[in-house]
């Protein structure tokens, strides 16, 4: 029987490890200052020039409400595809890609540190450490898409 792998990326925010589908991510970049948009919602860090066009950038720590602000310098700007949108999420660090065994994501309990089950996959065991399986097309609503 063979075992289905998939690449997923890792990385953390506020000392939290993370991880999403390769598949779900276009490229990642180093962190840069965004412009500022006047009433955009609070977890909207800014937007940035991405190959021409404009990219919004959201910070995900204020997204679930985390506190914590500081920007460091290896934070990165993780870019992801979503229904043909692209949008930037920036991370602390980006530790590693790897193969992660399907077998080994458990389906999450219903409220993990208050974050919502609509983003999470699933939780990845991997050497002691949980790891949070994220579902980033699904990070906004439709109403916060139509927000940005």
């Amino acid at each position: 029987m063979s075992q289905e792998e998939i690449k997923v990326l890792i990385f953390s925010i506020n000392e939290e490890y993370y991880a999403t589908d390769i598949m779900e991510i276009e490229r990642i970049l180093g962190y840069e200052e965004t412009t500022k948009l006047p009433d955009s919602p609070d977890f909207v860090d800014g937007v940035i020039n991405y190959e021409g066009n404009i990219l919004p950038v959201i910070c995900l720590t204020k997204k679930f409400g985390f506190s914590g602000e500081e920007k460091r310098d290896e934070s990165k700007i993780i870019v992801t595809k979503q229904d043909g949108n692209k949008i930037g999420i920036i991370v602390d660090v980006v530790s590693e890609v790897r193969d992660v065994n399907v077998s080994s994501i458990e389906a999450p309990p219903d409220i993990i540190a208050g974050i919502s089950k609509r983003y999470i996959k699933g939780l990845i065991k991997i050497n002691d450490k949980i790891i949070i399986f994220l579902n980033l097309s699904k990070i906004l609503t439709e109403q916060e898409k139509e927000l940005i």
